[in-house]
């Protein structure tokens, strides 16, 4: 378990494959502002509700430069159906070692009825376009999270 990167700390580099397949780096947004979102599973209710709010603010995303990247667990194929079954327009990233959670400090123990274990806590980083982390979220509610985002990227500007 990882610490949270902090607000004014440079956001950790990675790699991961999308939902095509194709390898999506941090380094190839530089210089627009980023949504990285962190989310548990595909295609469950609080994950469809955060991930449809998203693809449903993506045009006043735009209009602030800002680029929407999710992250979870599931692999390529689970994120392909996922964003084919919601039409998702934006990149969904498989994290299938959480090694880029881990990073981030967004893999965490969880304690459901009782039964610890291992996985995402939802939570998001806004990294401004020099790569710096401008805010975070630890624990989001999926209904007004695309919202929050919205009005931390107009205080970005």
């Amino acid at each position: 378990m990882g610490d949270w990167i902090e607000v004014g700390q440079k956001a950790p580099a990675f790699t991961l494959k999308n939902a095509e397949g194709k390898t999506v780096k941090l380094s190839d947004f530089k210089g627009k502002p980023i949504v990285l979102y962190f989310y548990p599973k595909d295609d469950t209710p609080g994950c469809t509700k955060e991930a449809c709010a998203f693809r449903d603010a993506n045009d006043d995303l735009a209009e602030h430069g800002a680029v929407v990247l999710g992250v979870s667990p599931d692999d390529v194929a689970s994120h392909a159906k996922f964003r084919d079954k919601f039409k998702l327009n934006f990149p969904l990233l498989a994290d299938t070692d959480h090694a880029l959670a881990e990073k981030y400090g967004v893999w965490r123990e969880k304690n459901m009825y009782g039964k610890k274990s291992m996985g995402i806590q939802r939570s998001t980083y806004l990294i401004d376009p020099a790569g710096k982390v401008a805010k975070v979220w630890q624990r989001v509610k999926p209904e007004e999270h695309a919202q929050q985002v919205l009005d931390a990227l107009a205080e970005l500007e």
